[in-house]
């Protein structure tokens, strides 16, 4: 890990907090922090990073403070997750240029996924996002991407930049996206042709209504996810005040608390980054509280996923076979996490919800079912 050193500022948040600032059962006592003699990343399940850089959304924008925000309010916290090991290795130090800081957060990611660790990054502009997809195209690994975003980031622009960091992620080649989803769109702000085009490409969108209508549906989504770029505009005005370019609709804060915890459940995620918090226009640090509450939740769905079966030990689902329209399967509920799959036709499980059960018994296809068989070809 020294590797990496000369990529991370000099003083990590915690060396600003006297000793005892943090009770023992709380995170600030219990989080191993990356200047600490005795740092062992082998140990940590999930790994925090912060990289405050805007030049992708304004390069005249200064090199913010807002990982520390969200630290400030993280590290108060009850540790309730004792079985989850949490490192933290700090921020980014800003390079000379845009490009500078980009490759160096790109390098601690590297060290963090070939650690086997799940990644989280506290950001910066949404851009910042390509860097964790960067570390899956360097290795030539195939990902499964997914974005919680009011707006759909892919503006056609000089340079690439939080407004169309999608258009490279999705469209540049060689290209290791097998899928993407996104998460929470609201339609006003996006242009009809473009969700024409992507759904020919077989991506799938999530607008705000049907992801408030039926949260749950959202959970199956992120486990099959590989990387998941969470964006606050998503979460409407009211409840994250910095948010000063936002909408007065969104997510409420309980349920981004929802999608950060359905992510954590995930088997398949590993990289995980919170964007477009700027620390300089929250109120009462109340947008730091809640993406520290949505971290929290993460760590709890890590629990989840830390105690559910593999598909294998079918001794551990409950097994449904289903007839619909012209065609039988197969439907596994976990015993340990009641989550559902169901089996595809060339044999594969995919998660799905309750609901494509209940569609299925009714004799119908599940709208799941027959976007699975298109991506199948």
């Amino acid at each position: 890990m020294n590797d990496v050193q000369i990529f991370l500022e000099d003083h990590h948040f915690i060396q600003t907090k006297p000793e005892h600032t943090y009770e023992p059962m709380q995170l600030g006592a219990n989080i191993s922090c990356f200047c600490n003699p005795d740092f062992d990343i082998t140990i940590a399940d999930l790994v925090l990073v912060g990289c405050a850089d805007w030049s992708g959304v304004n390069r005249k924008m200064a090199y913010g403070n807002s990982p520390d925000a969200v630290r400030e309010q993280l590290y108060k916290m009850y540790y309730w997750h004792t079985d989850i090991r949490i490192a933290d290795m700090g921020n980014v130090r800003r390079g000379a240029t845009p490009a500078d800081t980009r490759t160096a957060l790109l390098a601690v990611l590297q060290e963090i996924h070939a650690a086997g660790k799940i990644a989280v990054v506290l950001g910066g502009g949404h851009d910042l996002m390509l860097q964790q997809y960067e570390v899956f195209r360097k290795a030539e690994q195939m990902v499964v991407a997914s974005v919680a975003d009011m707006l759909i980031d892919l503006d056609e622009t000089e340079v690439v930049d939080a407004s169309g960091f999608l258009l490279e992620m999705l469209t540049a080649s060689p290209n290791f996206v097998s899928h993407y989803s996104h998460i929470g769109f609201q339609s006003y702000y996006a242009h009809p042709q473009m969700l024409e085009t992507l759904d020919k490409l077989r991506f799938d969108f999530y607008r705000l209504g049907k992801v408030r209508e039926s949260i749950d549906e959202v959970e199956p989504v992120l486990r099959g996810s590989d990387l998941l770029g969470f964006d606050m505009s998503v979460v409407r005005y009211s409840d994250a005040p910095a948010n000063v370019n936002g909408s007065p609709n969104g997510l409420n804060g309980e349920e981004a608390c929802f999608i950060t915890r359905f992510a954590g459940m995930s088997e398949q995620l590993t990289s995980f980054g919170i964007y477009g918090f700027d620390e300089t226009k929250d109120t009462n640090n109340m947008t730091a509280k809640l993406i520290a509450q949505m971290l929290w939740y993460f760590v709890d769905g890590l629990l989840v996923r830390k105690m559910e079966a593999k598909l294998t030990e079918r001794d551990e689902f409950i097994m449904f076979n289903v007839v619909f329209s012209d065609a039988d399967t197969t439907f596994l509920k976990s015993k340990r996490t009641k989550r559902w799959w169901m089996k595809l036709p060339n044999g594969t499980f995919v998660p799905c919800s309750y609901n494509d059960y209940l569609i299925a018994s009714a004799g119908d296809i599940p709208e799941r079912w027959l976007r699975e068989q298109e991506r199948l070809g």
